[in-house]
């Protein structure tokens, strides 16, 4: 998947989440989910290794599960960077929950274009 296919994923995923959990997910529109995609993906090529790198016990312990902890303080981060009042979780709970549905929506949409081009 190209990166601006992964942006577009990830901002209707966004939009999606924030119609279907109202009280879980705010996003204020169309432009900030875009942005927040942006945001999301800058994050995840900088912060993420390091934080993926140190919390590498717990999610051996935790059998990989500790990885969705550290795709949740991504998308705190996310919030924080775009502004809490324009994109924003509930809770940390509500963000753990956004990280599971977002790496199950990344993990079929890359599937179906992995199968599309072989």
């Amino acid at each position: 998947m190209t990166y601006f296919q992964r942006l577009v994923v990830n901002s209707l995923t966004f939009i999606s989440l924030a119609v279907l959990f109202p009280n879980m997910v705010h996003v204020h529109g169309i432009p900030t989910a875009i942005i927040a995609s942006f945001v999301l993906s800058l994050l995840n090529m900088l912060v993420k290794p390091v934080l993926t790198i140190l919390s590498l016990p717990f999610t051996l312990v935790t059998f990989g599960l500790f990885s969705f902890v550290v795709n949740a303080i991504m998308l705190k981060m996310t919030s924080f960077f775009v502004g809490t009042e324009q994109f924003g979780f509930s809770s940390f709970g509500a963000a753990i929950l956004v990280a599971v549905i977002m790496t199950f929506v990344n993990t079929i949409v890359s599937e179906h274009t992995m199968t599309k081009y072989k």
